[in-house]
């Protein structure tokens, strides 16, 4: 009896588990809710803020090479026993350096670059351009990452519509296949129309696992998109406005991507990055000043003489130049190469900016299209959905063959899905075009 209690507690337990899990892989989810989620859970994403972070301290710690240096270091030193240094006299003996064998220092050094040939301000600039571009870059991905979830999102509905199409074809088959046995009863109807039916059913049914098939794997590529369980269960919430969005010229609409795109600017960025590599290069054409300090506290302290075995404290100070003379041109080739990768990323640029006027332009053109298809798409839906009402009508009378119907449905499959995909390719338009120019 108690076995049976703990088995059914264990039963229970089991089914609760897993109620709880089938409802936590179940999701109502928003176009903006799984852009939200997608941005969280990117590990693209994540790295690259990572990038972003690391460019950062590096512009920080070219900056603190400009700035004064303080550096202290301590040491202890242990000598080897040496007989001490001893002058004879007529009045005795007496040594001149008495024998320490301990060695003890601290030294504090101070230091400040006074002039660089220009050296530490390129290299600050040179970080602060490729901490801009890292930057841009990480727009970029997230610019890249938000389109791919919108298009991961809008391929499931779009594939979630076309299933919706076919259950309603097959249940409409369903119906017209009972009338079509109703008719043959009453000698109203050949069996081979009946035949043709049913070949259509098995044929819209054939599509239907298809069509749900086609659901399980664009749901699958949304979870893995926005970073969730590949198994949880998604259901559409938002849905495609055919509302025509309104946009600036095409000139404007260039102009303002070649302004705003993330690419552009990390591209510019570069450019700058660059020109400051070539200021850097040529700073070793410049004499290196600083200025030095030094703070010594030490036992023994070797300027103090005679040699005492006690802490005495010294220092110095001074102005250091030094100056490169002759190096067999090599500064002369470093600064060819820095030109050389300038000019490569000013070509750079360009090209990013004659890409992006070919982008703009496809994308707008293509919008354009989309919202005649789907203008186009909704005539022919409501023509089809006309004409399969009257074949309907007809056939239930049996003024209609079975042939009549099937070619209805499958003309009326055809507008729905046409429709469903004009809508879907129409968001996915106005998302390339927003995109493009840098939204």
């Amino acid at each position: 009896m108690i076995l049976n209690k703990i088995k059914a507690a264990v039963i229970l337990l089991v089914f609760t588990a897993a109620s709880i899990v089938t409802a936590q892989e179940k999701i109502l989810l928003t176009v903006e809710h799984a852009i939200e989620t997608g941005l969280q859970n990117s590990k693209i994403l994540h790295s690259s803020l990572m990038k972003v972070k690391g460019a950062e301290a590096k512009v920080k710690e070219a900056n603190a090479l400009r700035l004064p240096s303080l550096k202290f270091n301590a040491r202890y030193t242990r000598l080897s026993e040496v007989d001490p240094f001893v002058i004879s006299t007529p009045f005795g003996s007496f040594p001149i350096a008495p024998g320490i064998f301990d060695s003890w220092g601290a030294q504090a050094t101070f230091a400040q670059p006074l002039f660089t040939g220009f050296r530490l301000l390129g290299n600050l600039e040179l970080n602060e351009q490729l901490s801009n571009a890292t930057n841009e870059e990480y727009n970029k991905e997230k610019s890249d990452l938000i389109f791919n979830i919108k298009n991961a999102y809008w391929s499931l509905y779009k594939a979630s519509q076309f299933k919706k199409v076919m259950d309603e074809t097959v249940d409409q088959v369903k119906a017209h296949l009972e009338d079509a046995n109703n008719l043959v009863k009453n000698g109203m109807l050949t069996k081979n129309d009946v035949l043709k039916l049913e070949v259509q059913l098995s044929n819209v049914m054939y599509r239907q696992m298809e069509a749900e098939n086609a659901v399980t794997l664009a749901m699958v590529a949304l979870n893995s998109t926005i970073g969730i369980s590949l198994n949880t269960q998604i259901t559409v919430a938002s849905s495609a406005r055919l509302t025509e969005a309104s946009y600036d010229d095409l000139d404007k609409l260039i102009f303002d991507a070649a302004t705003n795109r993330a690419e552009v600017k990390a591209a510019d960025a570069r450019v700058k990055a660059s020109e400051a590599g070539i200021t850097l290069a040529k700073s070793s054409w410049y004499p290196q000043v600083s200025l030095y300090g030094n703070y010594y506290y030490s036992k023994p302290n070797q300027r103090i003489m005679p040699v005492q075995n006690e802490f005495d404290a010294t220092w110095d100070a001074g102005v250091n130049f030094s100056m490169n003379v002759w190096d067999w041109m090599t500064t002369a080739h470093q600064t060819d190469q820095a030109e050389a990768t300038a000019a490569q990323a000013k070509d750079g640029l360009g090209m990013i900016k004659d890409g992006i006027a070919l982008e703009v332009t496809q994308n707008y053109l293509n919008l354009k299209q989309a919202y005649k298809k789907v203008a186009l798409a909704e005539l022919t839906v409501k023509q089809a959905e006309e004409n399969m009402r009257v074949t309907s009508g007809k056939f239930k009378n049996g003024l209609a063959a079975g042939s009549d119907v099937i070619d209805a449905e499958t003309a009326l499959i055809t507008a729905k899905t046409n429709l469903s995909t004009s809508t879907v390719d129409c968001e996915l338009a106005k998302a390339k075009l927003d995109k493009s120019i840098g939204k």
